[in-house]
């Protein structure tokens, strides 16, 4: 947020002065502050102590000569005792703003100043954010290591690294693939759980964070480590950069829901230590109210934490000139005093007042382990979401419809429960949010890969340590006859089919794609649908290719640039019955035989033929009308293209049962009967008058 002196919590953390660094810190229960600074080359000796002095709103202030960039300093914090506290002011603690971190042991941390905004600047040679519309973004979620750790087109000491993303070989690929926005994985600082440690495993998905205002330095290059926090700080600006003079957007997927304090009985860093009372949401025995299943959650009723947020927030989008956010369980984030949801919340509203985050993507993980934690769709205006529910239709759709029918002789349900999802999910967001708040995706980074979500169908988690407890058991997947690797060539191809199709629903429909890394190669995690624990092959990118994985890389690769091409596959607005809404889609539905679909036709099990014609009703874009073909059947049909007023004719533009995508057929014309393969869906660009 833009510093407000006339807010009791402004100015946190470290700034320079004339006499030294200026420190100030909100501890609403503590009777007692103390800064300590220590030696660069011992830091076991603090160089200075200083007391810091309280003013009526909790806030604790004090200055310190030795207090300059790169300084090494912690805070020593003391007060009552009792169920809801946790003071020891004999534990140094990390200053929650601190701009860097300073690993002196497993538990020990100190907190580096970097200094004033000048220390802290970064040369960005004019480079500005691309601010790429929703309707036209493609998320591409990704995790820095994992992405270019095993890339050989790197030098070896970039790979895994913010440098090594920001490589020619790695923005060669998003650029070629066409997505618009790679969404990172946590790279605030973090550190692994006790109990992983304790197995000799690792955090290696990063949603335990350390510092909210520090990024996590293993993920630099070794030479920027070496250098400490300001050149790791370098070249995580100089990444975005980069991939901002690429046209890519910046998204961060941030933790602000829990901390990596764990439970009452975890390790004190910072918060517990400062204030337990303040920052931690507690019952009314003072035991924590865990709505994360990590121990603890931040308690956004008090006005501390919401500052935390909006400051780490602000920074990120204004020092480091990220593009946006997606709030990791983000219905934490909008429980209030009585720990209940509620999307006028202070926090959700002040992000979208804020000039700088309103502008930012704001995506939201709409749920939480809490009660009535599950809030698709209950979001301010001005926030996309996760849709789960879009998940578990498509991959229900495709796959479970497809095991019914084979073991049951019906697939259970009618294509109708599908459309809904094609068009933008209006059964999920208000009108006056539009389909735009519909983040849709089939895979995430947890869950199957897409390639084991037609491979498997139960989960294989037992490298995890946690004799396969671990990870969700809904996953709505299929194998399609044998559980794992086959050499069967019917299965193989069956299961490529099923890839195309789930990647055709998703790069088709209305809202906001969101490919997962990895998915247009089919990596497979070998059934593992919980792999936050292995830093290894099983989660790095192959960038080997078969030859089927180039024909699906191309695939990707046409559907997203039809998707850029076809303004009608992206509306704004829902639209309305009778009337011409501007940047909507006019839609008409039809059957197998070109009729328009009765509710029979929506209904029924026996009905797995839907034709989708979608005109656009443009304000910025020309005129542009699609029809989508959908057979959700193992039986080859025929279908009779719709007759309308306007269409004079119907390019195909794909075919999901072609192998590669350059496959198409000759023009078609309304009235046309046209062969569609089992199991597939076909795309036409709807011309006019010949």
């Amino acid at each position: 947020m833009p510093e407000q002196p006339s807010d009791p919590l402004h100015d946190l953390g470290v700034r320079p002065g004339p006499d030294g660094g200026r420190i100030r810190v909100w501890s609403g229960h503590a009777e007692t502050v103390e800064l300590e600074v220590f030696s660069a080359e011992d830091l076991d000796w603090a160089v200075e102590r200083v007391r810091l002095e309280r003013d009526e709103h909790g806030v604790w202030e004090g200055t310190a000569a030795s207090l300059v960039r790169n300084a090494r300093y912690g805070l020593l914090v003391d007060g009552p005792s009792g169920p809801e506290h946790a003071f020891n002011p004999a534990k140094t603690l990390l200053d929650p703003y601190a701009r860097g971190i300073l690993h002196a042991g497993p538990r020990s941390w100190r907190g580096i100043a970097l200094g004033s905004l000048a220390d802290e600047g970064f040369d960005w040679g004019g480079v500005e954010k691309p601010r790429i519309g929703l309707d036209h973004t493609v998320v591409y979620e990704l995790h820095v290591r994992g992405f270019s750790r095993a890339n050989p087109a790197i030098p070896a000491e970039l790979r895994g690294t913010y440098a090594g993303l920001a490589h020619d070989a790695s923005i060669g690929h998003l650029r070629d693939l066409g997505v618009t926005t790679v969404e990172l994985l946590p790279v605030h600082a973090y550190v692994t759980e006790d109990r992983l440690i304790r197995q000799g495993k690792v955090n290696a998905w990063g949603y335990n964070t350390l510092s909210y205002f520090s990024v996590h330095s293993p993920y630099a290059s070794a030479a920027a480590q070496s250098q400490g926090p300001a050149a790791v700080r370098r070249e995580f600006a100089g990444m975005v950069r980069r991939l901002h003079e690429a046209g890519i957007e910046v998204i961060l997927d941030v933790v602000y829901n829990h901390t990596a304090e764990e439970g009452r009985q975890g390790p004190t860093f910072s918060f517990r230590g400062i204030d337990n009372a303040g920052y931690y949401r507690h019952d009314a025995h003072g035991r924590y109210v865990d709505t994360t299943g990590c121990g603890n959650s931040l308690d956004f009723s008090h006005p501390a934490p919401i500052r935390l947020v909006l400051d780490s927030m602000r920074y990120f989008a204004d020092e480091l000139q990220v593009d946006g956010f997606r709030l990791d369980l983000g219905a934490t984030l909008g429980r209030d005093g009585r720990n209940a949801y509620t999307p006028d919340h202070p926090l959700l509203q002040a992000m979208l007042a804020d000039p700088v985050l309103g502008r930012s993507k704001l995506i939201a993980e709409p749920w939480d382990v809490g009660p009535g934690g599950w809030q698709t769709g209950n979001f301010p205006i001005g926030f996309s979401e996760w849709n789960d529910r879009y998940r578990d239709r498509v991959r229900d759709f495709w796959l479970g419809d497809l095991r019914r029918e084979r073991e049951h002789g019906t697939a259970g349900s009618g294509i109708g429960r599908l459309a809904n999802r094609l068009a933008g999910s209006s059964n999920t967001f208000a009108a006056v949010r539009g389909p735009l708040a519909s983040l849709n995706f089939v895979t995430a980074h947890d869950g199957f890969t897409l390639a084991d979500l037609v491979a498997y169908d139960a989960k294989h988690n037992l490298g995890n340590g946690e004799e396969n407890r671990d990870g969700t058991d809904g996953n709505n997947s299929y194998n399609h006859g044998v559980e794992g690797p086959t050499r069967d060539p019917e299965i193989r191809a069956a299961r490529r089919r099923s890839i195309r199709n789930l990647l055709g629903t998703l790069l088709l429909s209305a809202g906001v794609p969101m490919l997962t890394a990895g998915d247009e190669v089919a990596r497979t995690q070998r059934g593992n649908n919980n792999a936050y624990c292995h830093d290894s092959e099983l989660t790095w990118l192959d960038w080997s290719r078969t030859d089927d994985q180039r024909a699906l890389l191309a695939t990707v690769r046409r559907l997203i640039r039809l998707r850029a091409e076809n303004p009608a596959l992206r509306p704004v607005r829902f639209g309305k019955f009778g009337e011409t809404t501007p940047s909507a889609t006019q839609m008409d539905w039809y059957n197998a035989d070109g009729d328009t679909m009765t509710i029979d036709d929506w209904n029924s099990p026996a009905e797995r033929t839907l034709q989708y014609l979608a005109a656009s009703t443009p304000e910025f874009e020309a005129f542009n009308r699609i029809l989508l073909v959908i057979h959700a059947n193992e039986a080859e049909t025929a279908v009779v293209l719709p007759e309308h007023e306007g269409i004079g004719h119907y390019t195909l533009l794909w075919d999901s049962a072609s192998e590669w995508p350059d496959v198409v057929g000759e023009d078609a014309y309304p009235g046309d009967r046209v062969e569609i393969a089992p199991m597939s869906i076909q795309l036409y660009r709807a011309e006019g008058d010949a």
